[in-house]
């Protein structure tokens, strides 16, 4: 069995959920120290919630380049059984594989192994293993890299290798509450402020679903009243506006706002609205010597670069918005928090690949 494999079917296995990512800290931390790599693990976890920081390992002085995967997954493995078939890795179909992103990160300890152990000359660079990257991105938005680091290449990707994200979307999420006033819906429903009926109307005013090519707003909770017999005192909505755009996503929210807003004013009901952004969008260009890089990292795979844009945020959002130009890289985790998510072993090993070919000298 090749090496890679038996590290990510390893790892599979470990219950290392998004804040309960310490059990699979532990196991890269032993397998750093069997290879006779320093680390540290970071404070991220006061402002993740996570029972663990970020890992970070720096070869050499640690270079400007960070190579980097997650460690949480979105379902639970505890009770998952890896299966090879054929030429791919799959689970026992009651469970997800947890390919999204054990298999990142069997990659990036795959190479360390192999640079360790093959005496391999290296870039100085720098590995991390964040948390929380399903939920919150807090891990690599509060990741402790120092200044130095100006490039990221973030190995999460679903796509197939050579395929890496050049573009993705950001999304801002609100949370909108109309507090009214409670009165008896048959005695005094006058005396009553309903808040489910001016959420519903400046909902009917929102421009939900797809705005234009770039831009979408979607409400995915609501929450109102306390009986039937009580005018709703209050009501919440929580939602998100998502584009390439910047100046967009603003725009929506600002219009959500005063959509309620006008409406609560018309009735004298209150609102409580907050907005801040889950993760910007970022956008690298080809003259960028990241996109030049993976380029050409893929291509002494024999294989053919593929920029993609993503609807979706990865931890290469939070390192853009920090100022560290990063792409996401196709590692093959297919069918991501299913149960029919699967691996082929060449798109395992074709990872690799890219990310020695990244670190070479």
């Amino acid at each position: 069995m090749h090496r890679l494999v038996e590290i990510f079917l390893n790892a599979a296995k470990i219950e290392a959920k998004s804040g309960n990512e310490k059990p699979l800290a532990d196991f890269i931390t032993s397998f750093l120290q069997q290879h006779n790599y320093s680390f540290t693990i970071d404070d991220s976890w006061q402002s993740s919630g996570s029972n663990t920081g970020n890992i970070i390992c720096r070869i050499g002085d640690g270079g400007d380049s960070v190579l980097l995967s997650h460690m949480d997954t979105a379902r639970p493995t505890k009770y998952t059984v890896p299966k090879i078939t054929d030429n791919k890795i799959i689970s026992s179909s009651d469970t997800v594989l947890g390919v999204d992103n054990r298999a990142g990160v069997a990659v990036l300890l795959y190479v360390l192994g192999k640079i360790a152990a093959e005496k391999i000359e290296t870039k100085n660079f720098t590995v991390a293993f964040t948390t929380c990257e399903e939920t919150t991105l807090s891990g690599s938005k509060n990741l402790s890299v120092n200044g130095a680091i100006k490039k990221g290449f973030v190995f999460d990707s679903s796509f197939r290798p050579g395929n890496f994200i050049h573009t993705a979307c950001g999304s801002m999420g609100f949370k909108a509450t109309v507090r009214g006033k409670a009165s008896h819906s048959g005695l005094a429903p006058e005396k009553g402020i309903d808040s489910i009926q001016v959420i519903s109307r400046a909902i009917s005013k929102m421009r939900l679903g797809r705005i234009d090519e770039e831009t979408s707003a979607n409400i995915g909770k609501i929450n109102g009243g306390s009986a039937v017999n009580v005018v709703p005192e209050e009501t919440r909505i929580d939602g998100e506006v998502r584009s390439f755009n910047r100046e967009k996503v603003e725009k929506e929210i600002n219009f959500i706002k005063e959509c309620i807003s006008s409406e609560a004013d018309k009735v004298s009901a209150k609102l409580f609205f907050e907005a801040d952004w889950d993760f910007e969008p970022y956008y690298v260009p080809e003259e960028s010597p990241v996109y030049k890089e993976i380029t050409e990292a893929i291509k002494s795979c024999g294989l053919e670069p593929h920029p993609k844009i993503s609807l979706g945020g990865s931890d290469a959002n939070s390192l853009n918005a920090r100022g560290i130009t990063s792409v996401n890289i196709g590692i093959g985790a297919q069918n991501p928090h299913s149960n029919d998510e699967f691996i082929f072993i060449e798109d395992l090993l074709n990872s690799a690949k890219i990310a020695l070919n990244l670190i070479s000298k």
